[in-house]
């Protein structure tokens, strides 16, 4: 089809609107159920903020297109999840895409579209509840700069609201690595090792996310538009420092996700070399054992001791007398027992690679 219709991509939800118009006075929110409805609001002064949840109306995201102006290549980006993250200067508004953080059994994020024009903010989200109550809550008691600046201020704190939202993400896949880090030195099993992967999978998915995030809101520094203040652009830089810092400490973890898998693959084949060393004693043990059995196992008439009465005795006690001394030989040789620790030394070993990393 031509550029600029926008098609759905895939099971969308119904959409709920949810308006917020203020001033520095004065805040009006309500819910909407057709995008006719915010034409007044629009008309009637302050800023408004149009909250749109849920794309499985298309008839309503092209009502809203119509009402507010926005180019038809932008409304379609926002029907098109999986959008990666950017910012689109169109004269009139600016698009912003970026994906907010969600947790569950791995890691999702959702696509949430923005556009800023001269007096509106419009958000749409792929699924219902968000990461930005505190900016309404912001807004509801009048604190702040929030109801005293304009459209690009609030673009700014949605912003800096889905930013913010990673780092107690990151601080949960933190503690998971720090988690498997002693399980993979004590029990490097095969279940260690699926949750490794999916630990990489995960901060894969997250640095998709954040790092071409990074770029648009360097674009919205760097590059002039009439629509961001001076005194917005001064906040951004530090959402800017917020992306910078959580994009190093995904590849941190990233690292460290990849040392996991060496250290999972010298457990096991230090576990193997303990088993070989176990099984290797054992068989130098029975090495001199198997010799004197074997020598008076064979059929010849005339052999020593095979009359005297003590003949039997005297060998066992031999087998005993040897076993003892091979055991006291291997272990003052610190081959069996008193040995070097080595999951311990493991351990040490990660813990310091960690420590440096982080830091």
């Amino acid at each position: 089809m031509s550029p600029g219709i926008p098609i759905l991509t895939g099971e969308a939800l119904p959409p709920r609107i949810h308006v917020i118009r203020y001033t520095p006075e004065t805040i009006e929110e309500q819910d909407l159920a057709a995008a006719k409805d915010c034409l007044p609001l629009l008309a009637s002064g302050g800023v408004l903020w149009v909250d749109v949840q849920g794309l499985g109306d298309l008839d309503l995201l092209r009502s809203l297109g119509d009402a507010f102006r926005l180019h038809p290549l932008a409304l379609e980006d926002v029907v098109s999840v999986g959008q990666r993250p950017k910012a689109d200067d169109y004269d009139t508004h600016i698009f912003i895409i970026s994906r907010m953080p969600e947790s569950g059994d791995g890691v999702d994020n959702d696509q949430t579209s923005m556009f800023l024009g001269s007096n509106f903010v419009l958000t749409f989200q792929e699924h219902y509840g968000d990461c930005l109550g505190p900016v309404r809550e912001r807004l509801r008691k009048g604190k702040g700069l929030m109801r005293r600046s304009g459209p690009d201020y609030l673009a700014y704190a949605i912003l800096d609201a889905i930013v913010d939202g990673y780092f107690p993400l990151l601080e949960v896949y933190g503690e998971k690595i720090e988690a498997l880090e002693d399980e993979v030195v004590e029990r490097p099993t095969r279940q260690i090792l699926e949750r490794i992967h999916s630990a990489k999978r995960d901060l894969l998915t997250l640095r998709r996310a954040v790092w071409p995030l990074r770029d648009a809101v360097n674009s919205l520094i760097r590059e002039e538009s009439e629509l961001i203040t001076a005194q917005t652009r001064l906040y951004l830089r530090d959402c800017y420092d917020h992306t910078v810092q959580i994009l190093d400490m995904v590849e941190t973890y990233r690292e460290l996700a990849a040392g996991l898998m060496d250290i999972y693959i010298s457990s096991l084949s230090q576990k193997l070399n303990e088993v070989m060393k176990v099984l290797t004693i054992i068989s130098t043990i029975f090495i001199p054992l198997t010799f004197i059995a074997g020598v008076y196992g064979m059929n010849f008439d005339y052999m020593p001791e095979l009359k005297r009465p003590w003949g039997y005795p005297a060998v066992m006690a031999l087998m005993a007398v040897l076993v003892l001394l091979m055991v006291w030989y291997f272990l003052r040789k610190g081959w069996i027992g008193g040995g070097v620790d080595a999951a311990a030394v493991t351990r040490r070993r990660v813990r310091r690679t960690t420590t440096r990393k982080k830091n």
